[in-house]
């Protein structure tokens, strides 16, 4: 118990966990561990200064906006936030994040994927959460399509997946439909996790560098 409460104490983050414990959980080694919760300290002070990352600073961090709407954004974030409690804790940004390392398994990444794009948690894909994604991610990429066009994208990837003609996208069927068309995940899947020791300082120090030319 002493262990534990020093620990917290050392480092002041809310939901710590010795890194030793997170790198034999996760793809990340003990460094990559210690460089996460440099990383970490920054992006959970952002906004507000109380070692936990809010909705509003994922936001920032993700996109650069704290305000501009994002579905990607608030669905990453619930399922970064495991707890269910509204904020990212240490511990969480770690295990949810080594999902997307490229040495992660392509099952958990299938997987958080699914989580991902079931935005109303049901357990299945719907046209209509299909469509919402279709949407976002057009909108992500400033793609303007017809409404028509948009439609019979929808139309014609639902149909590919449903397999069995059900009217939704099932788990198995997301499995199958993804191992045909891996681009789907391919944004579950971040390189430079590899090299996060190398990586990460150079992230944290250009934000500062932004933030002093504001």
């Amino acid at each position: 118990m002493g262990c534990c409460y020093s620990t917290s104490k050392r480092t002041g983050t809310p939901g710590y966990e010795e890194p030793t414990v997170l790198a034999s959980q996760t793809p990340f080694t003990v460094s990559e561990v210690e460089a996460l919760h440099e990383l970490y300290k920054k992006l959970s002070n952002s906004i507000i200064e109380d070692d936990l990352i809010h909705r509003e600073e994922f936001q920032l961090a993700l996109f650069r906006n704290k305000n501009k709407k994002n579905l990607f954004a608030d669905r990453i974030f619930d399922l970064f936030d495991l707890k269910r409690n509204g904020v990212i804790e240490f511990g969480e940004f770690v295990r949810s994040l080594g999902v997307f390392h490229p040495n992660a398994p392509l099952e958990d990444k299938i997987t958080f994927a699914f989580r991902l794009y079931d935005l109303r948690q049901t357990g299945f894909i719907e046209r209509e959460e299909l469509k919402e994604m279709v949407l976002a991610l057009l909108h992500e990429s400033d793609l303007e399509l017809s409404d028509d066009m948009i439609e019979s994208i929808v139309d014609k990837t639902f149909s590919d997946a449903d397999i069995n003609g059900d009217g939704k996208i099932d788990q198995d069927e997301w499995k199958a439909f993804v191992s045909k068309h891996p681009s789907l995940i391919k944004n579950m899947t971040l390189p430079y996790l590899k090299d996060i020791t190398l990586a990460f300082p150079s992230f944290v120090v250009r934000t500062e560098i932004e933030e002093s030319d504001m």
